[in-house]
């Protein structure tokens, strides 16, 4: 038990926790009415770890499995264009219930619907990246959902597993927690061998590892523990550790805070630091951003860069494409992703924040080239790893 709540440990230092909330779970899958009561817990829960400063994500399914009462559809597999129906009825539903819940705690609380274009095209992902850390930074909470009434089997994540282990890719987030129907992954299915063995800890996905995975488990659910391979996979190359745990019991966040049996797979590397290894390591610079000497200080301190610094631009790129950065001399500092497109940065250069929204016509941010997505050249300034 000790192990456990020393494992626990990761969901409560997590600086940004990502949580995925099952049908089955939200859902009496005999009446089709909310799991009221439960969801209660779940929000006190949210708002706990909220109140301690950490930032909170909530990936919901439940949409289908609420609609289709309400619209009068038949039980079992439904075509696509009934689930689509079915999403449209019941996302209202589900959007309301997470509001009155979490607004019992006084949390602000927002929806965002995505499609599988939405993590995948890069300039839908930055935009939806700047909308939920605007979100965070206000500190609302954000409720995401597959936007079911729109996608189809050709453009749509399929569950919510992958979606919730996308999200946290998409926002560095340090911890995501699969609350399921089962509390971890097993040798075996525990349903049908006694000697299953649980597994607690899981560094590396093997294939012996995937092997053990089954199928979906509920008619109104489409994960299953393959889905949650798959999300672990996700989340351990983005340096987020992952749990799967049960979710059907009060305060469940709480529970595995207290050493509640579950999975943990565990990410040998921050968030922060995949994403730095990934930017100085695999992006091939598209462009230049030359720098005054006071700008190359503030870097070297572990300040992100501002257009009143930048003195020159070369070559042309797009917003999120990378950069190098040089001082004076053209001495390399380091590189990172741009936040505006070479046009709108030569615009903006030399200008203090104030002024960008005159130039461009709309509201820019004042960073360049934000801190979190930036790597200095070694041995300029502070080490990567301070930051």
């Amino acid at each position: 038990m000790e192990a456990r709540r020393s494992a626990a440990r990761r969901l409560q230092q997590a600086r940004r926790v990502v949580v995925k909330i099952g049908s089955a779970l939200l859902v009496d899958q005999a009446t089709g009415r909310l799991n009221r009561h439960w969801l209660e817990t779940l929000a006190a829960d949210l708002a706990r770890l909220h109140a301690r400063g950490q930032q909170v994500l909530v990936v919901s399914s439940g949409a289908i499995a609420l609609g289709r009462r309400h619209a009068g559809l038949p039980a079992g597999r439904l075509k696509l264009e009934e689930s689509q129906a079915a999403a449209a009825v019941g996302q209202i539903r589900l959007a309301h219930a997470w509001k009155e819940v979490l607004e019992q705690h006084g949390l602000k609380v927002a929806q965002v619907l995505l499609t599988l274009d939405d993590t995948e095209q890069r300039r839908r992902y930055l935009n939806a990246r700047s909308t939920f850390l605007t979100l965070l930074g206000l500190g609302v909470v954000p409720v995401v959902n597959e936007n079911d009434t729109v996608a189809t089997s050709e453009i749509r994540y399929g569950d919510n597993d992958r979606l919730a282990a996308r999200v946290a890719q998409m926002l560095a987030a340090d911890c995501t927690v699969l609350l399921s129907d089962v509390d971890g992954l097993y040798t075996s299915d525990p349903a049908r061998d006694r000697a299953a063995v649980h597994l607690a800890e899981i560094t590396d996905i093997t294939a012996p590892i995937a092997a053990m995975a089954g199928g979906p488990g509920t008619a109104d659910g489409s994960g299953g523990m393959a889905t949650k391979i798959e999300a672990a996979r996700i989340a351990l190359a983005a340096g987020c550790h992952l749990c799967i745990a049960r979710g059907a019991v009060a305060h469940p966040l709480q529970a595995i805070e207290d050493g509640a049996r579950c999975t943990w797979f565990v990410a040998g590397q921050s968030p922060l630091a995949v994403r730095k290894q990934w930017i100085s390591g695999t992006l091939r610079p598209a462009g230049e951003l030359i720098v005054d000497a006071g700008a190359a200080a503030a870097l070297g301190r572990g300040k992100s860069l501002l257009a009143a610094g930048v003195t020159a631009v070369r070559g042309r790129f797009d917003r999120g494409d990378a950069v190098r950065i040089v001082d004076p001399t053209g001495t390399e500092l380091g590189r990172g992703l741009s936040g505006y497109t070479s046009a709108d940065a030569a615009r903006i250069a030399g200008r203090r924040s104030g002024e960008i929204e005159g130039l461009l016509g709309w509201r820019g941010r004042a960073e360049i080239v934000h801190r979190d997505d930036l790597v200095l050249v070694p041995g300029t300034g502070r080490r990567e790893e301070d930051d």
